[in-house]
């Protein structure tokens, strides 16, 4: 459905999704790939505010930007997100980590925007 890279200084990073009928399936990984972080974002119609919850591996510290992006999602789709992130580069170091982190929080971005414009074109459709 959705899929996009970005060349980080020492590795590529992926951010992929995938629609689970309404919902939204992503993983973003990078570097030696895994399961670190695993969120839900959930949207309550009636307060209009968006939630989210994380699970992290220990040794992991996929953990904020996991629950960050889900809850994000879900704001801006209205939808349930399921988020997992797996980046693991030898040595990083703070600085990488802000580039990867940054250019994580760009692709939910675009991923975001992808959906606003797919859902403008589905209502111009009808």
């Amino acid at each position: 459905m959705f899929k996009t890279t970005r060349k980080v200084g020492r590795i590529e990073i992926i951010l992929e999704a995938k629609k689970l009928g309404k919902d939204y399936l992503l993983t973003l990984t990078g570097g030696k790939e895994h399961a670190g972080a695993v969120a839900v974002g959930l949207f309550d119609e009636k307060s209009r505010r968006a939630s989210s919850s994380v699970i992290t591996l220990p040794g992991h510290r996929e953990e904020q930007l996991a629950l960050d992006s889900a809850k994000r999602i879900s704001r801006a789709t209205g939808n349930t997100s399921v988020f997992v992130a797996g980046i693991h580069v030898d040595s990083i170091s703070p600085e990488e980590i802000r580039e990867i982190v940054s250019a994580a929080e760009e692709m939910v971005g675009s991923f975001i925007n992808y959906c606003e414009k797919s859902e403008m074109t589905a209502r111009r459709d009808e």
